[in-house]
């Protein structure tokens, strides 16, 4: 893989917005992509996503691009709902396919197949919401999460110290499964993939509980330290872990890898397939660690693009 290579200029449509509840992150990710590519001299388009699919399959017709920039986040975008799309049309298109996709977004799934690939994840289990309310199905303190979500929506930390868990019958839109994931105190790392390299590792500090939506795309949510000031082994250990991970499931293009380190081990919490793309986003941020520009970055996701048949 050649980091910074130029493909030759194309005719680009970039799909963004969509209608999960990452709409905002990914209208904003799809902007910055499409600036990117311009200035680098590719022609783009950009459609913003919608429930209408005849519409999207009109648009990207009309556009006829040779390659799509998928800057979806989210269900349909993420989750290898588009991807099948993109597959029936027989277009090239940017990250992860469909199965890896799909597989990626439901975060049960991908600890499974982590632990059985060697790595460190936290104990966790899923029970239905119900089973959740009546009573702790581990001890505190633990996560509990939605099993198929993005940027840490419906995320919440149950302390030893806390009257009953901040959940109810009402207030939980994920379904009836809820992931129950052991706590891990520590320091958040992650760790960007792109095509066979791991870039680098960053530590996201918050002043918030945790690394929650707020805290990733808000304006001085967090506070990114890169290179992380980890020791060097643990460094190799979490990219080496991330590439392993990025492999595991088959990833392609680009991904990120978030780790809890609690000062002796690593645990891997998710991966993302689509990584943010905005101002804010750590991806670009550690790309440019490395020596790779945005339009470099963009440019090459643009010619790692493709489409299995």
């Amino acid at each position: 893989m050649t980091a910074t290579a130029n493909p030759a200029r194309k005719r680009v449509c970039v799909l963004h917005g969509g209608f999960s509840s990452e709409r905002s992150v990914s209208l904003e990710s799809g902007r910055a992509v499409a600036a990117g590519l311009e200035r680098s001299g590719h022609q783009v388009s950009l459609v913003d996503v919608s429930r209408d699919l005849p519409e999207l399959i009109r648009a990207i017709q009309a556009v006829n691009p040779d390659v799509i920039f998928n800057a979806l986040h989210g269900h349909f975008g993420e989750d290898g709902g588009v991807q099948g799309i993109l597959e029936v049309l027989g277009i090239p298109y940017t990250h992860s396919g469909a199965l890896a996709s799909a597989v990626a977004m439901n975060k049960p799934l991908t600890q499974k197949l982590f632990a059985r690939a060697g790595i460190p994840v936290a104990e966790h289990v899923v029970a239905p919401k119900d089973v959740v309310l009546a009573g702790e199905v581990m001890p505190r303190p633990y996560v509990i999460k939605p099993p198929a979500e993005g940027s840490s929506y419906g995320v919440l930390i149950v302390h030893e110290d806390m009257d009953g868990i901040p959940l109810s019958a009402d207030t939980w839109p994920f379904g009836e499964e809820v992931m129950v994931e052991r706590f891990i105190p520590g320091r958040e790392l992650t760790v960007a993939v792109m095509g066979d390299r791991a870039l680098a590792v960053t530590e996201i500090v918050t002043d918030n509980q945790f690394y929650d939506f707020e805290a990733k795309y808000a304006p001085g949510g967090s506070r990114h330290i890169l290179p992380a000031p980890i020791p060097e082994d643990v460094t190799r250990e979490a990219m080496d872990l991330a590439l392993r991970a990025h492999r595991t499931l088959h990833c392609r293009g680009v991904s990120r890898t978030d780790f809890r380190y609690d000062g002796t081990g690593l645990y891997a919490l998710e991966i993302n397939t689509q990584p943010g793309m905005t101002a804010t986003s750590l991806v670009p941020e550690q790309a440019r660690h490395v020596g790779i520009s945005f339009e470099d970055l963009v440019s090459w996701m643009v010619g790692d693009a493709t489409c299995p048949r």
